[in-house]
């Protein structure tokens, strides 16, 4: 991490009205296009590995790029049990809506991939608007995993640990990131979830689209990843299986691919 980077201080937009609004933390840096946008994973940050080194090689090749934190992630406010798919799109289209301009770059990681996806979504109906100042150059995907409310959790979940989500709201599941702490799934994620799943039908981003994908991801299994480029348009998706590549995906050797998958779109 370069000492600019590690000093730059975040800039905080307020998203959402009533009774749920959320200061989200965000990180921008000014610069030419293709601009970069990072969208985390499931209870990552945007100080983790990956969306620093994206942030240090914008810098150095004077690209602009955006990266901020979901409300109960990170530096954004809000409780991380609030959340759903629907909020945190909610707040990935405020952060693009306020920060993009140009052609952009969406670099989206785990959940992160499924945002790319949704966002991606949500930028083509707004270019039809004659005011929309931001456009899609490309999508890079690391372990994504659209769906993975639904196809991931829910349906691999045991009956007891169903049930306890059906009757208590939701079920504190065990973690190997971060801290270890367990942390919440509730009843909220995976009903609401289920009314942003992608997989079921095609999905027409309209630009380029990378996917690297560890083939020893114990959580985003590397046929999740053959199914989401069935469902993308033939033309200019590329699929990268990293043979000895975890879900992570944060190894100097990963992050390096994951840079090259950035400069061949822009």
């Amino acid at each position: 991490m370069t000492n600019s980077t590690a000093n730059q201080a975040p800039t905080f937009i307020d998203v959402g009205e009533g009774a749920s609004p959320r200061r989200i933390a965000v990180r921008a840096r000014a610069g030419k296009g293709p601009g970069l946008f990072w969208l985390g994973g499931f209870k990552s940050d945007m100080q983790g590995a990956k969306a620093v080194a994206l942030d240090d090689w914008a810098m150095a090749h004077g690209r602009a790029s955006v990266r901020f934190d979901y409300s109960g992630h990170g530096e954004s406010g809000g409780d991380f049990a609030d959340g759903t798919i629907g909020r945190w799109l909610e707040e990935s289209v405020a952060v693009f809506e306020q920060f993009c301009a140009g052609p952009q770059v969406l670099i989206g990681s785990s959940m992160g991939g499924w945002m790319a996806l949704l966002l991606a979504r949500e930028i083509r109906k707004r270019q039809e608007k004659p005011r929309a100042k931001a456009s899609l150059a490309g999508l890079v995907l690391i372990a994504p995993a659209p769906d993975f409310t639904e196809e991931l959790m829910w349906k691999n979940f045991p009956a007891d640990v169903k049930k306890e989500i059906e009757t208590t709201g939701l079920w504190l599941r065990p973690s190997e990131y971060g801290d270890g702490s367990p942390y919440p799934i509730t009843r909220n994620l995976i009903e609401e979830g289920r009314n942003h799943l992608l997989l079921g039908s095609a999905i027409d981003v309209g630009c380029p689209v990378r996917i690297l994908q560890g083939a020893k991801d114990p959580d985003v299994p590397w046929q999740h990843a053959f199914a989401l480029t069935h469902r993308l348009p033939a033309d200019d998706v590329v699929l990268t299986l990293i043979q000895d590549g975890d879900h992570r995906l944060s190894r100097p050797q990963d992050i390096s691919r994951i840079l090259a998958a950035v400069a061949e779109i822009g």
